[in-house]
Parts: structure tokens; sequence; C-alpha cells
């Protein structure tokens, strides 16, 4: 099978998002591409939203999100192959430099800790696989924990998480422009052999020339470090101020140290683990209280705090939970949901009659049930048919309430999916499998009766004769040379990416109607039109390559989106003698992108056609 390949799609995005000009920087997380622009209302989101490769545009805590799913990766990868655009997860990108000076507080708060805890997560994932699967050889498999063997693979599973202070504070360093070596350093003190052998018990008291201090351990601890190092970035600046520059190779860690590490042991790291205690016993308290209620709300909720990008406020509360009583009742409660998103796949499988949608329920089912990964189905499916994510949050609430309720916990962080099952093994494990696998077969029974509309709902047109308006051809929207839409110049046409067309090399700049029917989308810049006929085929008619660059000039739209218009209505004029001065392809794309209401499309080119010829004609499913 031939490597896919993702410029054209990249090349599409950043176009998009108001091209590489409006991109301060980038980064991707397990699904989505996370943009952080200039300005926003250069955005075309109705070109986004049209592509096969983004599942959804979300915008959210100060980020433009391009949810794209399983192939984020390779995106981000093809996008920052060919521009200049800032890595945000770099230490010298501008990520969240404003993160204390402007903006809602509370969408400050969840960029911080999202930006510091997204590039550890794939290492906290595979630590707490590991260790999850230690419990299983241990419990079931025989494995000694005596043995050098089960020593080995411990020591691999416990090093994030033993030192989560370390990778916290490296993280935090880049958020919070601090130097990260030094923050490292300073952080590192509190796991230091030195250090830890005074640790005797917690509340330990010690002198520190003359201050009473109070010891606490720090391993596996969550807040403390991120505290430090933000007081550190404070610090840092100050002294940068003082210190010269000849000297600051050793004299800015040195004031660093002799401040810093005795401030954390004495006052910020005592703060950030009565801070930490009192969080995880509030969330314990409550789930104790009424896990029934923390359970539902987890499990019909968590569906939206991740749309939102909200639910990374959550994972620092896991973590530390984990850190302090070596269990957590929060993560069995978001995986009703995670199972919930699951059974909505397969609900979509068993109710749809279209093979595309058959194919894309199954396809993203997988990795839901395999590697707890949803979005593909969330945006791909319960977004856009919306009675199914109607079917997953009832289904998750119930489910997350019977977990909660039943105080099941999750002994690691991991993602929840059938690959993770040793993480919850313990007494609780059966409320667990029953939570989840009621949550999994419940939304799928739900989205199978209250079903869903798709394009095949329709219906269908049947052909018109004697005159009158054919609702399955499409005329051609301008008068001039119509060729394959495979030999336009721009490779998201020419590839199909958008759908199956022509291109026409139009002799005048008068765009019309290629059919009667509602103008869904008019772009501001004008150079694009995108109407739905009568037929219930959706037409983008786009005027030139790369003229949304002209930012409207020599663009005069006639309609507005909403209108009904009648074939040779005219839709748009355009200046074709100044689009070729500017140096651009004047070349108008006409293509049909819901082609899977298509059964079979009949392309009449090349030829020289005036606004009244057919040079589509189609054949739907339902016909």
């Amino acid at each position: 099978m031939p490597k896919k390949n993702y410029t054209a799609p990249a090349e599409k995005i950043v176009s998009a998002v108001g091209g590489e000009s409006n991109i301060i920087n980038l980064y991707h997380c397990v699904t989505r591409l996370r943009f952080k622009l200039k300005d926003t209302s250069k955005t075309d989101k109705a070109t986004l939203d049209a592509m096969p490769e983004v599942l959804s545009v979300v915008q959210a805590n100060g980020q433009y999100q391009v949810v794209i799913g399983n192939d984020v990766e390779n995106m981000f990868d093809a996008v920052m192959k060919n521009h200049s655009i800032d890595n945000a997860l770099d230490s010298d990108s501008e990520e969240v430099a404003d993160h204390g000076e402007k903006g809602n507080p509370i969408i400050r708060f969840f960029n911080v800790i999202s930006s510091i805890f997204n590039p550890i997560i794939i290492a906290l994932a595979g630590a707490g696989m590991l260790k999850a699967l230690l419990v299983l050889c241990t419990t079931y498999l025989g494995m000694s924990q005596e043995s050098s063997t089960y020593g080995i693979l411990s020591a691999a599973g416990n090093s994030v998480f033993y030192f989560l202070p370390i990778f916290l504070a490296f993280s935090a360093a880049r958020v919070f422009k601090a130097n990260p070596y030094i923050s490292v350093a300073i952080v590192g003190a509190l796991l230091e052999p030195n250090f830890t052998g005074l640790v005797t018990e917690t509340g330990a008291v010690v002198d520190f020339i003359g201050i009473p201090t109070y010891l606490m351990s720090y391993t596996s601890t969550v807040i403390p470090a991120i505290i430090s190092v933000y007081m550190y970035s404070l610090l840092e600046k100050q002294l940068k101020k003082f210190i010269p520059k000849n000297i600051e190779i050793f004299a800015l860690s040195l004031a660093a140290l002799l401040i810093m590490v005795p401030l954390t042991v004495i006052v910020i790291g005592p703060i950030g683990v009565f801070l930490g205690d009192g969080i995880g016993s509030l969330i314990n308290f409550a789930s104790a209280r009424s896990g029934l209620l923390a359970g539902a709300i987890l499990g019909a909720g968590w569906t939206f705090l991740v749309m939102t990008g909200v639910h990374w406020g959550i994972v620092p509360i896991m973590l530390n939970n984990i850190a302090l009583y070596g269990e957590d009742p929060i993560r069995p409660m978001v995986a009703a949901a995670t199972f919930a998103s699951a059974g909505v796949a397969l609900g979509v499988f068993m109710r749809s009659k279209n093979k595309d949608t058959k194919a894309l329920a199954i396809s993203s089912m997988m990795p839901a049930l395999l590697g707890g990964i949803t979005e593909p189905i969330v945006y791909g499916l319960s977004v856009k048919f919306k009675r199914p994510l109607i079917a997953q949050t009832i289904a998750g609430g119930i489910a997350g309430a019977f977990i909660g309720a039943m105080g099941t916990t999750a002994s690691v962080y991991v993602f929840p999916a059938i690959t993770t099952f040793p993480a919850f093994a313990g007494p609780t494990f059966i409320y667990y499998l029953i939570g989840i696998t009621g949550a999994f077969i419940g939304s799928a029974i739900l989205t199978y009766i209250l079903g869903f509309k798709e394009d095949t709902d329709r219906e269908p047109v049947t052909k018109k004769t004697n005159g009158q308006t054919d609702d399955h051809s499409i005329s051609a929207p301008v008068s001039g040379k119509v060729i394959p839409i495979s030999e336009v110049n721009d490779p998201v046409f020419s590839q199909k990416a958008m759908g199956d067309g022509v291109g026409i090399i139009p002799d005048n700049g008068t765009v019309k109607a290629p059919a009667d029917g509602v103008i869904e989308t008019v772009f501001p810049t004008g150079h694009a039109v995108g109407i739905k006929t009568t037929g219930g085929y959706e037409c983008l008619i786009h005027i030139g390559i790369d003229t949304v660059s002209l930012n409207g000039e020599g663009f005069e739209t006639k309609v507005k989106q909403g209108d009904k218009v009648k074939k040779g209505q005219v839709l748009v004029e355009f200046d074709l003698d100044l689009i070729k001065q500017k140096g651009y392809d004047p070349t108008v794309m006409v293509c049909i992108t819901n082609m899977d209401l298509v059964k079979e499309i009949n392309i009449m080119a090349p030829i020289t056609a005036t606004d009244q010829d057919v040079v589509i004609d189609l054949v739907g499913k339902g016909v």
C-alpha cells in the first residue's frame, strides 16, 4: 500500500488558519493540532470542516485546535517540514508567554496545566501500563517480587512516577520561561539522597540556620515542583537584572540554588504537599460521600471537558491521588465516558446504511477500545449526527454513577482501554468491568434506538424531464474551457481531497448558480461559494488558486448564506484581469464535496462550455 501523502492537506490547513504569518506557534497532542494564532478572524473554518482529514475545529483555552485523529503526528510533521513555524514545545517558543498577564484566569490556568502535562503524558501512560502489567504478572503469572527480573522492570515502570517532580520541573520551566536545567537542579535537590536521608518521617523537624524546617517526601508529587519552578521563573528575571553577564554562567545558578532550594524546602514544598493532600482528601471525601453523583457527572460530562480542553485540570488530581494514596477513584469514572464513546461507534455501524459511515465507525472504534482515543468517534460520529452524543452522555452517566458508587479505583495512571485492564485490577475490578461493559453496550443500543440522520436518509429526487430542472446535473458556473479536476494546479483539488468535479479556465468574471439550491457557504473573501442543490448534492465553487490571499480584492458577492437561488442566478462577480495581473491562476474549481451520496459521476471534459452547459452528471445512491 503506498504511503499516504500529508503535504497537500497540511498546506490546506496552514492556509485555512490564516497562513504561516498568522501562526505564533504550534504543537500537537494525541489527536489535535494546537495552533496559537495572532488573529482568529483570518481563519477559514468552513474549509477545514470540509476536509476529510479534519474531524473538527475547536476554539478553546486560547488555542485554535484542528482535530485530526490518529494521523495527527504525520500531519504535524508535514506542516513543520514545509513552514518556519515555532514548535510550542521548544524552550524558546512563545507558548503561554502571556500566562500571567492577560485573558480569562481560568483559561490561563488550563493553558498552563495543558502545556506542562502534554509533553509527559506519553511517558506517564507507558510507565503506568508497565506497572499494571507487573501487577498482573505477580498476581496471576507467578512472578516473584524478589526476582531480579521484577526489580529491573519495576525500576522501568517506577522511574517516571518516582522522578515525576523532575519531569514536571523541566516541562514547567519551558512554560514559565525559566532556565530548564537550573529548574531541574532546584527540584532535584528534593530527591537527592542527602535530603531524603533526613526525612525519617513526614513532618519531621530539622534545623536550617536556626529556622525550624518541616520535612516531606517529594517523590511522585505534582504541585511542589510546579509552584517552585514558577517562583524561580519570577526570581530569575530579577537576578538577571543584577548579575553581570560575564559571571552569569555560574552566578545565576549559584544564587538560584542558594535561594530556591531552602525556600522550597522550608515554604513551597510543605505548602504544595498540604495543598495536594487537601485536594486529594476532598476528592476522596466527595467520592466516598456520593460516588454515585461524582461518577454520574464525570461519566456524562468527561466528553465535553475533553472537547474544550478543560480535562487537563483534572489530570494532576489523578496523579496526586496515586502518589498520596496509591489509587485513584477518578480514572474509572472517566472510563465510563470512553467506553460509551466506543459504544456509539458500534451503534452507528449497526444502524447506518452508508458504507463510508460504517467504515468510519469500525475504524474509529478500535483506537477507542484498544488505546482510549475517542476523538475520531466524538467528532466524526457523535457531534456530526448529534443523537449519538445524547446516547453516549446518558450511557456514560449511568455507568459512571455505578462505578463511582462501588468505589472502583485505578492503581496507576493509564488511558482507559481494554489493553489497560491490569491498572484497574483489585477488589473492585469486577465493578469496573460491569460498568464499562454497561457503558459500551448501553451506548450502542441507545444509538441504534435513537437513530440519526445521514445523507442517505434523504428522499431520493428523481430526474425531471420536459424542460424542467435536472436535479442530478451541474452546469458550468462560468463559461470557459472545462478540464478534469485532476489537471488543475492545486493538489488539494487535483488529488480530489475536496471531492470530484471539473476545473474551468474562465473567459469572463461572472459566476452563476450551476443548479437550483440553497447557499450554504459564502467565504468572506468572496473567492468561494458552497451551494446545496435541490438534489441534495453539495457543490463547492472555488474561484482561482490561492486567491484567498487577495483578501477579497477583485471579488463581489451577490448572495449570502441561506439564500435560495435558481440555476443561472449570479453568485459572484470577479475581476479576471486583476487575478491574472497579480500572478494567480484563475481556474475555477467545481466539485461535489459529499461524494458519499454519489453512486456514479460523469464528467463532461475536455469541452468549451457556456454557463448553461451541463459539465457534471450525477447518479445518486438512492436513484
